[in-house]
């Protein structure tokens, strides 16, 4: 099984009371892995409130397989119906080469830093 691991972080004092989770993932998401870590992300969207808003930080992030671009994609679209935002931030250029190639940043946009992240999310 390959290593990976996945924290989360709660973004304080955000205007409006929005909620703002920071998701950081460590490592490659892989066949042996991804549906196990995949479950983590679920219950964090299933015990969100409404609108919660989530920075997938992927600074640290070394591969992504095409079934972890699935749930990426679908967990975009469970945010999205319950008024939140998705946003990548810091992902490693082969990941961003990964997510043009799908289209997926023209759904989910990627910034250079968590806090240009959090300025989209505020806006």
């Amino acid at each position: 099984m390959t290593a990976v691991q996945i924290t989360f972080e709660d973004v304080a004092n955000m205007p409006g009371g929005k909620v703002v989770k920071i998701v950081h993932i460590v490592g490659q998401l892989d066949e042996s892995n991804v549906d196990e870590e995949a479950k983590k992300i679920y219950s964090l969207i299933e015990a969100g409130p409404q609108g919660l808003n989530i920075i997938f930080d992927f600074s640290a992030l070394e591969y992504m397989n095409s079934k972890s671009i699935g749930y990426l994609t679908d967990w975009y679209s469970k945010i999205s119906a319950m008024g939140g935002k998705v946003v990548i931030a810091m992902a490693r250029e082969n990941i961003l080469d990964i997510l043009q190639v799908v289209g997926l940043t023209q759904l989910i946009n990627a910034f250079p830093s968590i806090e240009e992240a959090k300025l989209a999310i505020m806006q």
